[in-house]
This record gives structure tokens, C-alpha cells and sequence, in this order.
């Protein structure tokens, strides 16, 4: 930003206080900084030309700029309002990028390490979210539903770390992932008939292999007068529904109190009468609060970390241990292969293309102490992952 933008933003800031103008909603406050930064740019240019010096060329774009600055996320927001970006992280102030299409690119912004505090302490505001040397990691959701996370430096080293997770708004349905090559339509079929049914459906997949997406699609396939109840760590679902209740946890307070896990979201949404109970992701203890909802005949959906299918099962039936000792794997594997009716697995290709790599149904019967399955899909050779085509040429050859 030059300096005379910079004096512009000041001057704008300045007006924002005498006038009182509404800051805390961000449609509001964009229409007040716009019309202040016209007035205030015009007045620089008036000042200019009677000077003789410069004035401002690009009105329109000086007018982004202070609208940024002042009302948005400064250098971030061309990149928060770019559709086509994904994820935005910074390692640092100078250290940049972005994914476009599951595929990172560095990017030039030119920040300084104040200027990421001030933005990250307006996301935080917005979202009722701290974070200090007693609290060095957070996670919030900004208005426009992207989730943050940033980790303190001296966790991090050097410079406080990043990440803002976009959940773009077109793909929110089975077809739309149909239509970008996710997967065949039958299997889309498949799955849509699944959740309206009734079925208890689990999504597996590595990081940015497109479950939460995925989830959300699924989700939205259910029928209409179908109540739902989605538990998240932090918002992240989009889901069209007309019955749905969406709750998120809290983070304990300075006092180290006031916290609200999932395993507590996931017992109080079993009181609101829901037809379907959905967690974002299941990754701790919670896993026996669902196991046990849906071992009552009440439908679910959530997603999990997992390398396969079949991993998927296993890791489920080992995170309810976590609960305490007095749980029983003899109890917890007849219950997951009993009470899961698919588990659909994601990945994505180096490439950054995401698609469904194969669908696997329990039978609800245990052999050798593993969970017996029926594969109703798995994608052509040519899509899996090159780690997975290397292993099975290895093993061909043994």
C-alpha cells in the first residue's frame, strides 16, 4: 500500500470513530467504508491537483484496497474473495500461498508480522475467539464459513502460523460431484439412496482428500422432512437442509473452564429429537458416544483420518477405547460392523484431483477379529493413488 493510501485508510479510520459508523457486520461496514474512502480519495485528488502533484489514478481499485484494509482482511481479501482459491496459509509474514484445485502455489503479498496480528485479531473478534501464550492454538469460523486456525509463535517458530480453510459454495450436492468427476453417477445413486433410506454412512479419507465436502453433499441428499443435527469442533459443513441444527464446541477459558467437546455436543444432540446425527470428524473418545447413537437405530454420518476403507473400520473401532479402560474391543468391533451400513473412502491425486477411490459395505459379521466387508465400488486402476499402484505391483510380483 503507498503512503498515500495508507494516509487515505487513516483518514477513513478516523471518520469511522467520529461517525460511529457499524463496524460489526461486515456487509454494513463495507457500505460505510466504501462511501467514506470515495469521499476521501476525491478529497487527495482535489488537494492534488491543486498542488500539482500526482493524484490517484485507479479510484476503483484505491477503493478495494482501503475497503480491505479497513473493513475486510487487508492483502488477504482479494484472496478470500477469489472463488477459485481453496486454502490460504502462511508460514510467515513473507512466506505465503495458496491451493487452487488441490495444487499450492506461493503467492507475494508482502506483509509484516504486525500487520498478520491485526488481521488475525479482527478474524478472531468477528468470530468470539482468542488466542495468547495460555491459548497458543485456535480454530474459528469466519463469517463467510471458511475455517481458521493459527498457532502462536513460539509454537511456531519465528512468525505466527496461518491456515484459512474455504469451503466454496458450488459444490454441495451429489450431482455437482458427479459433474466434476468425483465419481460415476450410479455410485452417486447409490449413496443419495443410502441417506435417504436411513443408512449410517462413514467417509474416510487423508487430509485435503475432500471428505468434509463430501459429507456435506451426502448430507444434503437427505429427505426433506428429515431433522438433522450436525456436532463439529469447528463450523466447516454446508448442508441444504430445511431441519437443521448446527453446533460447534468451545474452547475453555482463561479459568480453564467453559469447555464443550464433542462427546458432550454428540449427548446433547441425542435430546433434539433428530432423525440423523452427524460429527464432522471423528477423531478422539467421541467415537463411543456416536457408536452407541447409532447402535440405538438412530441414523449417522462423520468423517475419519484414514488410509483405506477397511483402515477406516479398524481406526473406528480403536478410538472408543480411548473413552477409558472399561471399554471392551470384544463390545466396540461387533458394534461398528453392525451399525455402519458404508464407508466411503476419498482421495486425491497429485494432481489435486479429488474423487471417491472405493465404497465398502459391512456385513456385521467378524472374522480373525477384522470386520468382514463387500466392495460395491472401487475406482479403475488409473486413478488410485501412485504409492497404492507401486504396492500392488510389489506385491504382484512376490
Amino acid at each position: 500500500m503507498s503512503p498515500e493510501q495508507q494516509k487515505i485508510v487513516d483518514r477513513v479510520r478516523e471518520r469511522i470513530r467520529s461517525e460511529q459508523a457499524d463496524l460489526g457486520r461486515r456487509d454494513v461496514a463495507a457500505v460505510d467504508v466504501q462511501r467514506l474512502a470515495k469521499a476521501e480519495i476525491g478529497r487527495h485528488n482535489d488537494y492534488a491537483l491543486a498542488r500539482g502533484s500526482r493524484p490517484i489514478d485507479d479510484i476503483d481499485a484505491s477503493v478495494r484496497s482501503v475497503v480491505a484494509a479497513v473493513a475486510g482482511y487487508g492483502p488477504l481479501q482479494p484472496l478470500l474473495d477469489d472463488d477459485e482459491i481453496e486454502e490460504i496459509w502462511l508460514n510467515g509474514p513473507s512466506s505465503a500461498f495458496v491451493a487452487r484445485a488441490g495444487v499450492s502455489e506461493r503467492v507475494s503479498l508482502g506483509l509484516a508480522d504486525d500487520q498478520v496480528r491485526d488481521i488475525v485479531e479482527r478474524m478472531l473478534h468477528q468470530a468470539g475467539r482468542r488466542i495468547d501464550v495460555s491459548q497458543p492454538f485456535v480454530d474459528a469460523s469466519l463469517p463467510d464459513g471458511s475455517r481458521l486456525h493459527v498457532v502462536l509463535a513460539g509454537i511456531a517458530r519465528g512468525h505466527w502460523a496461518v491456515n484459512i480453510r474455504k469451503f466454496l459454495p458450488g459444490v454441495r450436492s451429489l450431482d455437482r460431484l458427479v459433474a466434476l468427476g468425483s465419481m460415476p453417477e450410479y455410485v452417486a445413486e447409490t449413496l443419495g439412496e443410502a441417506m435417504r433410506d436411513g443408512q449410517s454412512v462413514l467417509v474416510s479419507g487423508a487430509t485435503h482428500a475432500g471428505k468434509t465436502t463430501l459429507l456435506g453433499a451426502l448430507v444434503s441428499a437427505c429427505r426433506p422432512e428429515q431433522r438433522i443435527v450436525t456436532v463439529e469442533e469447528t463450523f466447516e459443513l454446508s448442508i441444504d437442509a430445511p431441519d437443521l441444527v448446527a453446533m460447534q464446541g468451545r474452547q475453555p477459558s482463561l479459568e480453564g473452564t467453559g469447555e464443550i467437546t464433542l462427546r458432550r455436543l454428540v449427548k446433547e444432540a441425542l435430546r433434539m429429537r433428530p432423525d440423523r446425527l452427524v460429527v464432522g470428524e471423528v477423531r478422539d473418545a467421541e467415537a463411543l458416544d456416536l457408536l452407541l447413537a447409532l447402535n440405538t437405530g438412530l441414523p449417522g454420518a462423520a468423517t475419519i483420518h484414514a488410509n483405506s476403507a477397511a483402515d477406516a473400520l479398524v481406526k473406528l473401532s480403536a478410538l472408543p477405547l480411548l473413552a477409558g479402560r472399561n471399554i471392551d474391543r470384544d463390545f466396540v468391533l461387533p458394534a461398528v460392523a453392525s451399525s455402519l451400513d458404508l464407508v466411503v473412502h476419498c482421495a486425491r491425486t497429485p494432481g489435486g484431483e479429488r474423487f471417491v477411490e472405493e465404497v465398502l459395505a459391512p456385513t456385521g459379521e467378524i472374522v480373525a477379529g477384522a470386520a468382514v466387508v463387500r466392495t460395491l465400488f472401487r475406482a479403475p486402476e488409473e486413478r488410485h493413488r501412485p504409492e497404492r499402484r507401486a504396492l500392488r505391483r510389489s506385491e504382484r510380483a512376490a
